[in-house]
Parts: C-alpha cells; structure tokens; sequence
C-alpha cells in the first residue's frame, strides 16, 4: 500500500496524465494490492475513437473492488427501493398549478438524466417536495443500466471521509475521496444539511470542483437557496453551461403543505386579511394618508416580487399584520410556500421541541422555519427577551439575511428595544426595507379635538 502523502499527491492527477495503448483501460496507479485493470477503482473506461460503443463508457470491472464499489452505490438505496420514477407521482395531489408544473418540470428532468447523464442536474425545493424520491429514481434507473453511480447524503459523506482517518479504517481518506471524485456518476443527496465547518466546507468545495473542471455528470439536492452557499461553490452552481437548477414549489406531501405544521402556521386563519379586503380611511389627515398609500404600494410591490426583507413597523392596530398577511396570501396563491408564524408562538414551538414526546427534534423544526421559501415574522419584540429566544432569533434572522431569503417582519417595538444584533441586520439598506406606519389604530376611529359629524336631518 502506498504511503498516504504519496497517494494525496496523485490526486490532482488525471487519467489523461499517463499515456497508455489504445483500447487500454483507464484508471488510477496500480498498488500491489490493488486490481491490475482498474487499480482498485471498481470500473475501467477504454481509449477508443468516438464512435467506439464504448467511448466515454464507465464499465464496471469484474474484481472485488467494483463489487464492494456496486455495494457502496447500493447500500444507501436499500431503504430507498421504492423511490423509482414508476412510484413517483409526477403531477401530485392536490397542487396549485404552479406546484403541478414545477413537479412535472423535474420529474422529466430526472428522467432525461437517468437516460443521458451529462452535467449537472440540481434539485431544489423544500422538505418532501420529492427531491430525494427523484434522485433515488435516478440512481436506480443507472444501476439497472449497467452505468456506475454513488448515491451519498451529504451528512454521511462527511462522517465517512472523517472516519478515514481512523487507523482501524478499512479503506484511506485518499482511496475514498478518489472513488468519490472519479465517479461516472455521483448523487449528493442533501447539499447544505451538513454542519458547515470550515473542513466539511473545504472538502465539498474541493470535491465538487474537481467535478465542475472535469464535467463529471452529477446530481444534488437541495433545499436551500442558491445564496446560503459559499461564494466559491455558489459560483460553480450558477455555471448555466453545465448546471441546470429545477426548482420544484411543492409542499411537503406528509403535511399536506403546511410548512411548519397547522399548529404554527397561522396564515389559514388570516386568508380574509388581503389587498382587496384592506380598507381606506377616509379619517386620517392628509399626510397620514399618504403614508398608508406608500406602505400598500411597497408591500404589493413585494409580493409581486419578494427579494430581501421587508420591515412594517408601526403601532398596534394600524395595519401592519394585514399587510403582511395580505403579501403571504399573494405569494401562497401563485403556489410559493408562506409560513406565517407569530414570534411568542415561534419560541413556544422550538421549545416544545425538546419535549420527550415532541413529533420532531429541535433541529428539524428550525429548519423548517428557517428554510420557508417566504417567511412572515408577526410581533417581533413582544417575545420574552431571555438569552435563549434572544440567541435563536438572532440564528434565524442572520441566516435568512445571510441568505437573503424573502422575509417579511411586523414590530411596534422601538430600535433601541431591540437586540443590538438584530438591529444592525435591519438597518442594512442594500437588503431591508423599512416602512413606518405611522397612523392611529384602526380601533380608534376619532382623534382627540376632532368632533363626529352631525347627521343631517331629513
């Protein structure tokens, strides 16, 4: 076996490096313990002529080593089996026809990979929008083909290539990172549900790079935004000469579409609170007036298109909740998920998490709060400010800022009131709107001084 400095050092090599007969087998160096065809990779490709049947062609080799390669594509999918497209419902139950049109959209898409894997084919959507059902699909689909692939979520990936380096391993860091970056095909499931370390990061950046150069056909699920990845990779991902995004709007199946379960999104209980449904007022005085006509021009400016953050600051009862259930209300008729949730019944939620007998971890909870396609923050300020709220609100705000996820936030708390933290966030105007309501309540429907008219008498 090779010293590990030595087998690292080839890394950067490619199967070009080495000049070889034609109709040789391509793969990496030979070790004394490794197959004399495919120097242990598991499967061979030829130098032949382009019209060769087997030009650009992963065979798989008959050694040891492409069986334990053909058991590493195949265990993850063992508890996938029933995820094929044949099992997949392409058009959905019960979607809007945005939602129907992206999940159809990628459904196809899958199937034109499957066929002809070339490029990059990213999926991206919320939890159990079917990312992961159609990436299995695509992996088995290449299997019962006879083509290569390795099927990973992303959190085990990691945990194997830091197991590596064990010395009871069975296998090195280098021959798994190798069997990794060479493959024909490579399904990373899960993309962005790693803890990010700056290590995890490097290693996915390297792995995926080396990939992108090499145009090595992949597939990624995601659910997160093309923003929340660091600028390296996100550049990759943004290549269009390689990389074709599908971005499916469906909800997750198992809740019926309701991010965030019916106990925290309240956005059904407001469905009458729209731009239609919100009043003039006749009362208010000239310059109040105007402000209200300003902050309804902003607000359905972003939900025609929500980018950033917008801020609707303002008394009680002078419309701020309205508008912003008016913009989910938009957002969630064109099929787009909106999680509206009122900041007390946020903490109460996540905190009920650690229940013993709570339906989900803590984690999975956050996640979904913080990876809603459009989320709706009512009351930021009335929350009771303990350290702990303070810290997950502020985890939650500075990864949508960081993100730039669309995110609409109601509060009659003054600045000052405010985590310091939080405050800097909203004050950035490259990303944060800020709209002042600064009108009486709608309760009070006089002003002091001022008289109700007398009716006239017939």
């Amino acid at each position: 076996m090779k010293p590990i400095g030595d087998m690292l050092s080839n890394l950067g090599k490619g199967s070009g490096d080495r000049e070889r007969p034609e109709g040789t087998p391509r793969g990496p160096e030979p070790e004394a313990e490794a197959c004399p065809i495919c120097g242990g990779l598991g499967y061979i490709s030829y130098d032949v002529p382009p019209e060769h049947p087997l030009f650009g062609r992963a065979v798989p080799c008959g050694c040891p080593a492409a069986q334990r390669e053909r058991a590493l594509a195949v265990g993850p999918l063992q508890v996938l089996q029933d995820k094929r497209f044949e099992t997949f419902l392409p058009d959905g139950i019960g979607l809007s026809h945005d939602q129907a049109r992206t999940l159809r959209r990628a459904y196809e898409r899958a199937r034109a990979f499957a066929e002809d894997p070339q490029g990059w084919l990213v999926l991206r959507g919320g939890t159990g929008c079917g990312k992961t059902h159609l990436a299995a699909a695509i992996a088995h689909r290449l299997l019962e083909r006879g083509v290569p692939v390795r099927f990973v979520n992303v959190p085990d990936l990691l945990d194997e290539l830091r197991a590596a380096f064990s010395p009871d391993a069975e296998t090195s860091y280098a021959e798994r990172f190798w069997a990794l970056r060479e493959a024909p095909v490579l399904i990373l499931d899960d993309l962005g549900a790693q803890q990010s370390t700056p290590w995890a990061q490097e290693k996915l950046f390297q792995l995926l790079d080396w990939r992108y150069n090499a145009r090595r056909p992949t597939v990624i699920t995601t659910n997160l935004p093309l923003e929340a990845f660091e600028p390296r990779l996100r550049s990759r991902l943004q290549d269009a000469r390689l990389v074709e995004i599908v971005t499916i709007l469906a909800p997750d199946f198992r809740r019926g579409g309701r991010p965030g379960g019916p106990e925290l999104n309240i956005l059904p209980l407001l469905r009458e609170m729209t731009f239609e449904t919100f009043r003039d007022r006749p009362e208010l005085l000239p310059r109040e007036r105007e402000n209200l006509r300003e902050a309804v021009a902003i607000a359905r400016a972003f939900a025609e298109d929500p980018h950033g953050w917008l801020v609707l600051a303002g008394h009680y009862g002078s419309g701020k909740t309205h508008l912003a259930a008016a913009i989910a209300n938009a957002v969630a008729a064109r099929g787009i998920p909106a999680l509206f949730v009122v900041v007390p019944d946020l903490l109460d939620w996540l905190r009920a998490a650690f229940h013993p007998r709570s339906d989900q971890p803590y984690d999975r909870r956050f996640d979904e709060v913080k990876l809603a396609p459009l989320l709706v923050l009512d009351d930021l300020g009335t929350e009771s400010a303990t350290p702990w709220a303070r810290e997950k609100l502020y985890q939650l705000l500075n990864y949508r800022y960081l993100a730039a996820a669309p995110t609409v936030i109601t509060t009659a708390t003054p600045p000052e009131n405010l985590d310091a933290r939080l405050v800097a966030r909203l004050s950035d105007e490259a990303r944060v709107t800020v709209i002042t309501l600064d009108l009486p309540p709608y309760r009070t429907p006089l002003r002091p001084g001022r008289r109700r008219p007398r009716p006239s008498s017939a």
